[in-house]
C-alpha cells in the first residue's frame, strides 16, 4: 500500500542478520523448554497444547500381537464350564475357519480388589491392580483376520496404510524430550505381522514415525545401531552435521515445503541428541534392585521399565509388542501357550502399574493392553494345513473381545460392557476400535473430529467417517 515491495517469511529471514541470531538463541533455549511459550515451534516435535487440558500426556501400548483369549484372560465365562465338549445352544458366528463345541477355559478366575473384578490366574499381578484398570469388555472390529485387524487397532483402518496412533499422537502433542523419539515401538526379535506398517506415519510428515528396537538385544550397541560415533568427538560431529543442515536448509529453501526433506533434517539432529541421552534411558541396569526384582527377570522385564524410563523422560508414546510374528495366536495347545505367554508378561506389566503410580506417574500416563481382537469361545476343528490337528485350541474372535486401560484420567475397577453368556459377541455397550480410539484421544486432550490432516484433497483423521467417546468410562 505504501510502494514497499512484499517479502515472504523466507526472504525476511534471508534479509535479517541479527534476526537470524535470536532465532538461534530462541531454537537453543526452546529445545530446553525455557523459551517454549513465548516464540513460535522450532521443531515439528516441539510440545504442543491439545485441543483442551487433557488428562493423559503419555501412552504405553501393550500389544499382544496374535489375539489373546478373552474368556481366558478377562471375561470370565461360567457356561462355557457347562457347556464344554457340546455344541452351544445358538448357532456359531463365523470366524476365520471351522469351529465345534464349546471349550471351557482351563484357568481359575477369581476376584480382586474392591471392584470385586473377576481376573484370571493368567494375570494374578496385574490383577492386584484392578482398581486401576477399567476392563472393556465388549470391544469388536471388522474381520478375523490379522492384518486388517491389526491396522485397524493401530492406524484406525484395516485396508489402506494409515498414520499410526502413536504418528497421530506425537502430530498432535509433539513430545516432552527433544533427545529421545517422541514415538518408540519395541518388538522383540524381529517385527510382528505387517511390519512396520503398525509405527508409520504414513502421509503425515516422516518425523512422526515410530522408532522401532528390537529389545531382544540388551547391549545398547546393538538395540540402536551407531548409537556412538567412535571416530569423532561430539564437538566435532556438532561443527560437522551444522555444515549439513545448513547445506539441508539451503536445498529445502530452493525446493519450498517437502516433507520428506524436512523429515531428514530432523531425524539427523535427533540423530546427535539421542547419544547424549538414550545410553542413560535404556540403561536398566542402573535402576535399584528392589526395582528390578519388581519387574522380573527376560525381555518383557526390560521392556517395560523401560517403558517407564521413557515416559519418565518425556517420551510421548511408547509401544511394547510380545515378540515377533503373532505369539498369542494359539490355534493349538491355548492352555499351554497362553500359560507360557503370560508367565513371561504379567509380574512386569504388574510392576509397571504399580511403578507407574508410586512415581505419581500413572495419573497422566495411559495404558493400554489387548490384541487385535479375541477368541473363540469353540474349539477349533482340525484342519490339514491350517493347525496341527489337535481340538485344544481356540480360532480368532473379532465378535467380541477385551482391552482394558488404566490410568491418564480413566476410571478403575470397573468393567465397560459385556459378550453374551459365552463369549462369543459383543451385546452390551458395545465399543468399536474406532470408540477406542476417539474415547483415548480425548483422553489425550483431542476432539478426534479436529485433529485431521490434509492429504489428497481431503481432512483424513485417526478415526475415518467414524468413532464416538465413551464418557463411561472417564474419570
Amino acid at each position: 500500500m505504501n510502494g514497499l515491495p512484499l517479502v515472504s517469511r523466507r526472504e525476511l529471514l534471508q534479509r535479517s542478520g541479527q534476526g537470524l541470531g535470536m532465532l538461534g538463541l530462541a531454537a537453543m533455549l526452546g529445545g530446553e523448554g525455557v523459551l517454549r511459550s513465548a516464540t513460535a515451534a522450532t521443531s515439528p516435535m516441539d510440545s504442543k497444547k491439545p485441543h483442551f487440558p487433557g488428562t493423559a500426556k503419555h501412552v504405553i501400548h501393550i500389544f499382544c500381537n496374535g489375539g489373546p483369549s478373552h474368556v481366558d484372560t478377562f471375561d470370565p465365562k461360567p457356561m462355557l464350564t457347562k457347556y464344554h465338549g457340546k455344541e452351544l445352544p445358538t448357532k456359531n458366528l463365523r470366524t476365520e475357519r471351522k469351529t465345534g463345541s464349546a471349550l471351557g477355559s482351563p484357568f481359575k478366575f477369581k476376584k480382586y480388589g474392591e471392584s470385586g473384578l473377576e481376573v484370571s490366574e493368567l494375570f494374578s499381578h496385574v490383577a492386584e491392580s484392578i482398581d486401576d484398570i477399567c476392563v472393556i469388555r465388549s470391544m469388536h472390529a471388522d474381520v478375523p483376520n490379522h492384518e486388517p485387524s491389526l491396522m485397524l487397532m493401530n492406524c484406525g483402518d484395516g485396508r489402506l496404510i494409515r498414520p499410526s496412533f502413536g504418528s497421530w499422537a506425537t502430530y498432535g502433542l509433539g513430545t516432552e524430550n527433544q533427545n529421545l523419539p517422541g514415538f518408540i515401538s519395541m518388538c522383540p526379535g524381529g517385527y510382528p505381522i505387517t511390519e512396520t506398517a503398525n509405527w508409520r506415519s504414513a502421509f503425515l510428515p516422516g518425523v512422526y514415525q515410530g522408532t522401532y528396537l528390537d529389545t531382544k538385544h540388551q547391549d545398547i550397541d546393538k538395540l540402536i545401531a551407531n548409537i556412538r560415533n567412535k571416530n569423532l568427538p561430539l564437538k566435532q560431529q556438532r561443527s560437522q552435521l551444522d555444515l549439513v543442515q545448513s547445506l539441508n536448509q539451503q536445498h529445502l529453501e530452493r525446493r519450498g515445503h517437502d516433507s520428506h526433506l524436512e523429515s531428514r533434517i530432523h531425524s539427523l539432529e535427533l540423530a546427535y541428541r539421542m547419544q547424549i541421552q538414550a545410553s542413560d534411558a535404556f540403561d536398566t541396569s542402573k535402576e535399584p534392585k528392589h526395582i528390578q526384582e519388581m519387574y522380573g527377570k527376560g525381555v518383557h522385564a526390560r521392556q517395560c521399565l523401560m517403558a517407564r524410563r521413557l515416559v519418565e523422560r518425556g517420551v510421548r508414546f511408547v509401544q511394547l509388542w510380545h515378540g515377533a510374528g503373532q505369539p498369542w495366536d494359539n490355534h493349538d495347545d491355548i492352555e499351554a501357550g497362553h500359560r507360557r505367554l503370560a508367565g513371561q508378561l504379567d509380574q512386569p506389566l504388574g510392576a509397571l502399574l504399580k511403578d507407574l503410580k508410586q512415581r505419581g506417574l500413572l495419573d497422566d500416563t495411559l495404558v493400554l493392553w489387548g490384541g487385535e481382537f479375541g477368541r473363540t469361545p469353540v474349539v477349533e476343528l482340525p484342519t490339514p494345513g491350517a493347525n496341527q490337528g489337535k481340538q485344544n485350541g481356540r480360532d480368532h474372535n473379532h465378535h467380541g473381545f477385551t482391552v482394558w486401560m488404566a490410568g491418564g484420567g480413566v476410571k478403575g475397577g470397573m468393567a465397560y460392557g459385556a459378550t453374551d453368556e459365552f463369549g462369543f459377541k459383543a451385546i452390551e455397550n458395545r465399543m468399536h476400535v474406532h470408540d477406542l480410539h476417539a474415547t483415548m484421544l480425548h483422553l489425550l486432550g483431542f476432539d478426534h473430529e479436529q485433529l485431521t490432516y490434509r492429504y489428497s484433497g481431503r481432512d483424513f483423521r485417526l478415526t475415518d467417517v467414524h468413532g464416538r467417546v465413551v464418557n463411561e468410562v472417564i474419570a
